[in-house]
Parts: C-alpha cells; sequence; structure tokens
C-alpha cells in the first residue's frame, strides 16, 4: 500500500503568501520561500504552488517566485494559476516545478491536458479542478459544479464529468478543491472527494477545509483521498507537518515519517 500525502499549499498574490476563506477576503501572511523551506524542514511531502490571481489577472505566472521556491524543496514541487500553454508548461518546468496543475485553461480549451500529457508526461500533468455544490439537474447530475477564474465564474460543467474527462485526456493527478469548504477549518468535503476518488483511477489530492489532524485522517480514509492538502492550518502555526504526519501514523494511516 503506497503512503499516504500530506501537501502544503502556497497561494500566492504579487508574490506575497496569501490565505482567502472561500476565495474571498485574501490577506497577505508571509514569504512563500521561507515557509516553502519551513515545511521542507519538517518532512512534507509534497508542495504546491497557485498564482492565485494570474488566471483572473490574464497574465503569465511568476517565474522567479517559483525559482526561489524550488531552490529550497527537494520534494515533489507543482506550481498552477495561469498556465494556458505547453509554453508556460515547460517554463515552470524549467523554472524548477515538478509537476505542473492546470485548471481554468484547460476546462476552456480541454485538449491543454492532452497537449501537456505529451509534452511533459503524465505524471506530471495534473488537474486542479475548483468545485462548488450545487442542485443536480441533468447538466449537473452530480450536484457539484466547476468553476473556474479563482473560483469567480460558474461554466455548467459537472465536476464527476469532468473529473473522467480529464483522466481520459491524460491526467495523472486530480486536485479536488472545494470552495465550500475552502478556509473554513471544519473539514473537507468528504462526499465530494469519495465520489471522484472511487470513479477514477489515478490519485486523488483533496483540497478545502482542513483545520484539524482529524480532518486528514477522515479524508485519506472515510474520502478515499491518496493525498490531503493544507493551508490555513501549517500557515498559521497551529500544527506543523511533523505533527499532523505523527497523528494519521499514530491513527495507523500509512505516512513517510522523516
Amino acid at each position: 500500500m503506497l503512503s499516504k500525502r500530506v501537501i502544503a499549499c502556497l497561494d500566492v498574490r504579487d508574490g506575497n503568501l496569501a490565505k482567502s476563506v472561500q476565495f474571498v477576503d485574501t490577506k497577505d501572511i508571509g514569504d512563500p520561500v521561507e515557509k516553502a523551506a519551513q515545511y521542507y524542514a519538517e518532512g512534507l511531502d509534497e508542495l504546491v504552488f497557485y498564482d492565485i490571481t494570474a488566471s483572473s489577472d490574464k497574465r503569465n505566472i511568476m517565474l522567479d517566485v517559483v525559482e526561489r521556491v524550488a531552490e529550497q524543496v527537494f520534494i515533489p514541487f507543482s506550481v498552477g494559476g495561469g498556465v494556458r500553454t505547453i509554453e508556460d508548461a515547460t517554463n515552470l518546468r524549467f523554472a524548477g516545478a515538478e509537476k505542473i496543475n492546470v485548471n481554468s485553461a484547460a476546462v476552456q480549451r480541454p485538449e491543454l491536458i492532452s497537449d501537456c500529457a505529451r509534452a511533459i508526461g503524465t505524471q506530471s500533468t495534473v488537474l486542479s479542478m475548483d468545485i462548488k455544490r450545487t442542485e443536480p439537474c441533468r447538466d449537473l447530475p452530480s450536484g457539484y459544479e466547476i468553476v473556474i477564474n479563482g473560483g469567480r465564474t460558474a461554466v455548467g460543467l459537472d465536476a464527476l464529468t469532468w473529473a473522467l474527462r480529464g483522466e481520459e485526456l491524460g491526467a495523472g493527478e486530480l486536485v479536488v478543491n472545494s470552495i465550500d469548504a475552502d478556509g473554513t477549518k471544519e473539514g473537507y468535503e468528504i462526499e465530494l472527494t469519495r465520489m471522484i476518488a472511487e470513479a477514477v483511477s489515478i490519485p486523488v489530492i483533496a483540497s478545502g477545509g482542513a483545520g484539524k489532524p482529524e480532518h486528514l485522517a477522515e479524508v485519506l480514509t472515510e474520502g478515499g483521498a491518496d493525498a490531503a492538502l493544507v493551508a490555513s492550518m501549517v500557515h498559521y502555526g497551529e500544527y506543523s507537518v511533523g505533527e499532523l504526519k505523527q497523528y494519521l501514523h499514530d491513527q495507523g494511516i500509512k505516512v513517510r515519517l522523516v
């Protein structure tokens, strides 16, 4: 059985570490490079860096920040936000990212997923999905809808349908991010995560809502996730990465301990 992963998410706005609640009320809370180095030293399994306004501002991702973060960590490191072309993906790979997350642009042009998979490999192509709960209907039978541009734009696309399509197009992993749970610290969206994890054969990373170690244990077991993404609970010093992983280990969940 593969070890479950703990992944820290660094949302970056204008070069600063940022955090929001349900994708609004965003505040700058520190230096992403310092945090990356800290989490790496604490035994983090993987790092995700999102340039959170690159898509909505219609600009390219900040390669200089990516390069600085990559110099500090020697674990898998993925980057997303504003990835619209194969050139964007390859530039990020050269800047130090091991994996590339596509999101808004892939919804608008799904072949971006297959283009990236061919250019940089399936294992390096991650489909990141921002998802909101909605009333089930003919076009949204799962009751979950994809939103893009940093959670600003609903597109009428069913989340489960998109997850399956992403896998078919060549994504090697899925990030399932619940906007309803984002920043609330009240727990992951278990129903959503489990629905997608049971439907696909590629790894699923749960995102949005982590507030205490029990939430990670729940989503990695009941939710069927392969990895749990954390942000607020480590950014604000409430828990260290090591404490989270020790808790999971004590619950009988296989994790890599330093």
